[in-house]
């Protein structure tokens, strides 16, 4: 069994595996049109599914105000309701869109708009504090992020945000907000196929909590096979940085086959592949929260469902790296 963790040096307990709501933000796009959503979504499902897993011990939820341009956070307020008190809220701000085209339109890192963007997000989750507030431009400037950060600072004292952290991929840019003394985390890129030693080091360094986004790599590690048929699904036109995927495949053919080559270490002990994964990211850190996505009640159940596992072996994890190559 996976215990609860502490975010960071904030004192804020979360239970080990977080809940990713990007996916129920449903259809969204930017304004060329390359869908940023993973296809239709049906709220009250949604819901259900947010009600099934915190009926299952999930007290983590990751959001983002861009997540369908509003829409995620709307029903993650609404399913959350009187249960706010109960779980510990995260969210982005950074990215500008319109709510009524359901489109990216840009950036902002004035502090003027971490501002508005926090009011506008308190309304949509229907509470007056953020637990977690994360600055969602992985490569905004770090000056920038020092002046932003400090602004959190003040948010904190205001009483509208508990901590704070930065969503990016760069540990250098991650080490300028773990200066600050309520920074309690970083949001970063972690999974089997996509190992993250010097974030987690600097996780160690700093006493921050490692969250850990596409810890099933969009769906690759939940078995996923075939590309979306869904033409608003990100994974349907991937972009750039977006791995494992191909426009004319679907899949990487090479991904998969380095999924299939630790297969039957991953789904040790009864796990499914998506549980497995989950468990890479626990025996890689104890620092780690990792927040898959989910779109179903059953998809929400397979992941709770991990926490009972809990992590693989440290020498499942030597054999994995073998295996591997790294």
């Amino acid at each position: 069994m996976e215990t609860n963790r502490t975010l960071g040096r904030s004192g804020i307990e979360v239970s080990p595996l977080g809940f990713g709501c990007w996916a129920i933000g449903g259809e969204w796009s930017d304004l060329g049109g390359q869908p940023l959503g993973w296809g239709k979504v049906d709220d009250d499902e949604s819901v259900r599914a947010i009600h099934r897993a915190l009926d299952l011990g999930v007290t983590f939820f990751d959001t983002a105000d861009v997540y369908g341009t509003g829409h995620s956070e709307r029903i993650l307020g609404r399913a959350l309701g009187k249960r706010r008190a109960d779980v510990v809220v995260a969210t982005k701000w950074g990215n500008l869109f319109d709510e009524e085209t359901r489109t990216l339109n840009g950036e902002d890192t004035s502090s003027d708009h971490a501002r508005e963007a926090l009011t506008a997000s308190l309304t949509r989750l229907g509470t007056d504090y953020v637990d977690l507030y994360q600055l969602h431009l992985s490569d905004a400037h770090p000056d920038q992020g020092a002046r932003l950060r400090d602004l959190c600072e003040e948010f904190v004292r205001e009483g509208l945000i508990r901590a704070y952290a930065w969503s990016t991929d760069d540990p250098a840019r991650a080490a300028v907000f773990a200066e600050g003394p309520h920074c309690a985390a970083v949001q970063h890129a972690l999974n089997v196929m996509q190992d993250a030693p010097e974030m987690l080091a600097l996780c160690e360094k700093s006493g921050l909590t490692s969250i850990n986004r596409s810890p099933l790599a969009m769906g690759l590690l939940a078995g996923k096979r075939q590309g979306p048929q869904d033409a608003g699904d990100i994974r349907s036109k991937p972009p750039t940085w977006l791995p494992g995927f191909s426009d004319s495949s679907g899949t990487d053919p090479a991904w998969l086959a380095r999924i299939d080559a630790v297969n039957e270490i991953l789904t040790s002990n009864g796990r499914t592949l998506a549980q497995g994964a989950l468990a890479w990211i626990w025996a890689r850190s104890p620092r780690t929260v990792p927040i898959p996505g989910f779109r179903s009640v059953a998809q929400a159940e397979q992941n709770a469902g991990a926490m009972e596992k809990g992590p693989l072996t440290a020498d499942q994890l030597t054999e994995i790296n073998r295996i591997l190559e790294r």
